[in-house]
């Protein structure tokens, strides 16, 4: 008897490590993957963000995840990275303590998180990948980036006025 394997249920994630987790974000919202350039700090800004940086002339903002997600601040080390990601119509960068592969999973090794793990139905994750003996926590994205943006309107007004004009 053979197996059938359904590709067409099949998401592909990018897999980077924080603290020594896994968590994994759908490849169609990043954008590039770069080593950890200067970044620019910004007064008044939520502490998870880093700052700002230029990316062949656009200014985005940069978020440290472990911060984001309450885990004590890392070193920057040589695989340290910036992964640059779609949020709407603007693109962040999230600071991650590396990126280890691309891989397509299975919607049904993609379990969702117990109520403990999503608590108030607020939480950053949207399920748990079972891949061969590890997990790889997926990222709602748009709850992650949306509270980033959220955020950073509050400090910066000019963004809230442009944002209601559009």
């Amino acid at each position: 008897m053979q197996t059938t394997v359904d590709t067409s249920r099949e998401e592909q994630f990018v897999v980077f490590s924080l603290a020594n987790e896994s968590f994994g974000v759908d490849i169609a919202r990043v954008q590039e993957i770069r080593r950890v350039p200067e970044v620019t700090h910004v007064p008044r800004a939520p502490e998870f963000v880093q700052g700002v940086m230029n990316l062949r002339g656009t200014v985005i903002p940069v978020v440290d995840l472990r911060l984001r997600f309450g885990l004590p601040p890392g070193e920057r080390t040589r695989a340290s990275r910036v992964v640059v990601l779609e949020a709407g119509s603007q693109a962040v960068g999230v600071l991650v303590d590396a990126v280890s592969e691309v891989i397509r999973i299975g919607a049904s090794a993609i379990e969702p998180p117990s109520s403990v793990i999503a608590g108030d139905g607020e939480g950053f994750v949207r399920g748990i990948a079972k891949v061969d003996e590890r997990l790889i926590l997926v990222l709602d994205l748009d709850r992650v980036l949306g509270r980033v943006l959220g955020d950073l309107d509050a400090v910066n007004p000019s963004t809230v006025e442009a944002r209601a004009a559009s």
